[in-house]
């Protein structure tokens, strides 16, 4: 069988959605030239892998099972190309790290200018994760697309290693013409009688506030439910509604525009950040270098608290 590694690549991409056309403008090769490597490699594989639909080319059931392999094969691949690169230039590397968007704002160009000191020719490829189930891992780290996850919530997956790195406290959003505005902490009580701007579900900030919440004797009235933390704050900024939300790095109390953030005396009002990577899988060394850098205490120089 003589399978070429970029005719593998090339499926790879067809199945994940595009199209060939866009497959051959990525690599600057010649769409024919695309569609002739696709045809060989079923014709090595025995069996049509894929089938036109529209536009797009779907997978037939043979080529989604196929694909599993293939998905796997590759990302060895070049686990072992990067290893040798790695070897031979022990200094440099590629970390591939994946984070949710509330810790992009703060912590992890922190925690990345910082390991740069020490490990400035380490190169990092991004990926912000999707809000799934709390608890649950992401997709990202279950397919390997990324080595490391920084997460906002422990992570509990037979097949995952996740250690708490730093805690971050939780505040309670309020308009700047709340009563309780000019205080210097406070309780959730004293917001009880309040309506809540809310996360989404599936949120495990959402789950938190309101288990905070039912701890402080009430059940809280969401009066909307928005996707994203900037949108709580102009919700809030707008009078309809007060909010829990993550320090995001912010020294307390603080004004930010029409809100004021206020610590919270309630017990456990704070939020785990940890990071995850497969126990099976062995991190190249750039990627444990950062591991080891954000465990033994990287997070020390951001504003949550480390442990």
């Amino acid at each position: 069988m003589g399978v070429e590694t970029e005719a593998l690549r090339w499926f790879q991409l067809v199945a994940d959605g595009l199209t060939v056309t866009e497959v051959a403008e990525t690599y600057a090769v010649s769409q024919p030239g695309v569609s002739r490597a696709l045809a060989r490699l079923e014709e090595d594989v025995g069996t049509p892998l894929l089938r036109r639909s529209g536009r797009v080319l779907r997978l037939t059931q043979a080529g989604a099972t196929f694909k599993r392999h293939v998905d796997a094969f590759v990302n060895n691949l070049d686990d072992g190309l990067a290893a040798v690169e790695q070897l031979l230039d022990p200094g440099s590397g590629l970390v591939t790290l994946g984070f949710p968007l509330s810790l992009g704002t703060w912590f992890v160009p922190g925690l990345i200018r910082d390991f740069g000191r020490i490990r400035p020719q380490v190169r990092f490829a991004l990926q912000r994760t999707a809000v799934g189930e709390p608890g649950a891992p992401s997709r990202l780290l279950l397919t390997r697309e990324v080595e490391l996850e920084l997460t906002t919530a422990r992570i509990s997956h037979p097949d995952i290693e996740w250690r708490r790195v730093a805690v971050e406290p939780l505040l309670l959003c309020v308009p700047l013409d709340h009563p309780v505005a000019d205080a210097d902490a406070v309780e959730l009580a004293a917001v009880a009688a309040e309506p809540f701007i809310m996360r989404r579900r599936p949120s495990g900030m959402r789950e938190q506030v309101v288990d905070l919440c039912n701890a402080a004797g009430f059940s809280p009235v969401v009066a909307y439910e928005v996707d994203d933390l900037p949108t709580v704050r102009g919700f809030v900024g707008a009078g309809l509604g007060v909010a829990v939300v993550p320090a995001l790095g912010r020294d307390v109390p603080v004004v930010l525009g029409p809100v004021r953030f206020l610590p919270l005396l309630d017990p456990g009002a704070q939020r785990d950040i940890g990071l995850a990577c497969l126990t099976e899988r062995r991190l190249l060394p750039a990627a444990d270098s950062f591991r080891r850098f954000v465990v033994g205490g990287g997070a020390n120089l951001t504003s949550a608290s480390s442990v």
